[in-house]
């Protein structure tokens, strides 16, 4: 019997160390298995993240853009809209109660309409997560989440008119948004783009500043690389927010720097003396003396200096600091008509520009032999263009007389690439000392600035109406920097400027002192 006990006893025991040791195992086998299962699951889930191949195939996809330092323009992000169906609704007074609580800022009295209707509607889109978790603790059969890919556009106004808007069937209808629209609904990583956020930002911020100093209809403004034509920063003033999704009917909120065609006025006598220096017929220090204070051209038509106390006598690069018209014009016809066309063709002034977003303005068709349009647009009047072209022109004739193609779309490019070679050797190292010069001494003093080597000339133009020149002014100033060897060219625009009597500038810095 006392063996039997103890049989009995030893094997009680070792009935309890084993169902402790398959406890234990239990327990491991389980832990094992949760961890086993997560892992699986953050696999797969790295396994969407590089391929996207889930995101891909959803209804909506598009591409994110970034910016060209990786900062994100537009996001597409998974977001649930709450729709209603009335006719599934278990108690419509309760419900109602329960989603003014939870929505206090809803037309209640509009949801009850729609509640006491027969039509599914959405009751609200993008909604958050805890508003998200409250509704459907309600617990009510007729609530209808849906899942959505949503475009977001976190720099709001800041890009608007280059990221361009969609319509709800999920096409572009404006900017990089069209224009890339099957590019950016196909590809998966992001498209990036040439533009710098922090430089838009500043860029914009100062023009808004300026635009309400002056009171200015609307502004511009363009930083370009002058070597290959990179688009740092393109602003048009007024913009718009993109998350709105708002239809934008009005025209000033038009996209000033390339669909606006403009008369630039003198920033085009830069222009008339590259030309002429292209063309072996001038040099800066070529003088054009005994320049009287009026010109007739046409038939009936006179030209006068802008300034009464402009000399008579000027070399080529004092008529540019200066901005002589007379000089410009003297310019102008020993050039001729084909040459000068030609030259201001060359550069991409005078047709349509390529561009990677639509919204591109068409210069109006010039006849060449009809009055003084010679004369006229060799101090920039009777010639219409957009500030890209502008942007472009001034690049082409800094940069060594090379080609360049504007863009917004970030690619491996070289920083020595160059295009095709338009312009004589010497011509923009002429025109850059001068433009230099027009801002230590000439009429865009108030661009100089200590430590920053800046060239540039200014222009003011009264713009047409009805074929009738009007109040209505444009003020520009097109800049290159550094001027010794151009890097960017910035162009800033001002339309229909007011004058500002309480405003006083200071003047930084002036050279010498």
């Amino acid at each position: 019997y006392e063996n039997e006990f103890s049989y009995k006893k030893n094997k009680s025991n070792l009935n309890i160390q084993f169902n402790r040791v398959a406890f234990i195992f239990f327990i491991f086998f389980i832990i094992s298995l949760i961890y086993s299962i997560q892992l699986l699951h953050l696999g797969s889930l790295k396994k969407i993240t590089k391929d996207e191949t889930e995101v891909f195939n959803i209804k909506n996809y598009r591409a994110d853009i970034i910016d060209t330092k990786g900062n994100y323009l537009v996001k597409t992000v998974r977001t649930i809209d709450i729709g209603i169906n009335p006719i599934e609704v278990i108690d419509k007074k309760k419900l109602l109660i329960n989603l003014q609580l939870i929505f206090p800022k809803k037309n209640i009295i509009e949801v009850k309409r729609k509640l006491n209707g027969s039509k599914f509607f959405y009751f609200e889109k993008k909604i958050t997560s805890e508003n998200y978790e409250k509704i459907m603790k309600l617990g009510d059969k007729s609530i209808k989440p849906e899942e959505k890919l949503t475009r977001i556009y976190p720099q709001e106004n800041l890009f608007s008119h280059i990221i361009g808007q969609i319509d709800d069937g999920n096409n572009g209808i404006s900017g990089i948004e069209k224009s890339f629209d099957k590019e950016l609904k196909k590809i998966f990583e992001p498209l990036q783009l040439t533009v710098d956020t922090d430089i838009q930002y500043l860029i914009r911020k100062e023009l808004i500043k300026y635009q309400q100093i002056f009171r200015s209809k609307g502004s511009a403004a363009i930083l370009m690389n002058v070597n290959n034509g990179e688009i740092l920063s393109m602003v048009s003033l007024p913009d718009f927010n993109l998350n709105k999704r708002e239809t934008i009917k009005d025209v000033n909120y038009i996209n000033r720097v390339t669909k606006g065609t403009y008369e630039l006025g003198s920033v085009f006598k830069t222009f008339t003396i590259a030309s002429g220096i292209n063309e072996g017929l001038i040099e800066p220090n070529t003088e054009f003396l005994d320049s009287k204070k009026t010109i007739s051209c046409g038939k009936n038509h006179s030209i006068g200096e802008y300034d009464d106390e402009m000399p008579p006598d000027l070399t080529v690069e004092q008529i540019l600091i200066k901005s002589g018209n007379i000089g410009s014009v003297r310019i102008a016809r020993k050039l001729g008509v084909e040459k000068h066309k030609s030259f201001l063709n060359s550069i991409g002034i005078l047709e349509k520009i390529d561009f990677d977003i639509e919204e591109v303005g068409k210069p109006q068709a010039i006849d060449w032999y009809e009055g003084c349009k010679l004369e006229t647009i060799s101090f920039g009047h009777g010639i219409t263009t957009t500030i890209l072209q502008l942007a472009k022109g001034y690049s082409i004739i800094t940069n060594g007389g090379f080609d360049i193609k504007p863009t917004l779309i970030k690619k491996s490019l070289d920083k020595k690439f160059k295009g095709k070679k338009i312009l004589k050797n010497n011509v923009s190292k002429k025109i850059n000392t001068i433009l230099r010069k027009v801002v230590v001494e000439g009429t865009a003093k108030q661009v100089n600035v200590r430590g920053y080597e800046v060239g540039g000339k200014t222009g003011t133009a009264e713009q047409p109406r009805d074929k009738v020149y009007s109040n209505i002014k444009i003020n520009t100033l097109a800049s290159i920097f550094p001027a010794e060897n151009p890097k960017y060219v910035l162009v800033v625009m001002l339309e229909s400027p007011k004058t500002a009597s309480e405003y006083v500038y200071k003047y930084r810095y002036k050279e010498g002192s």
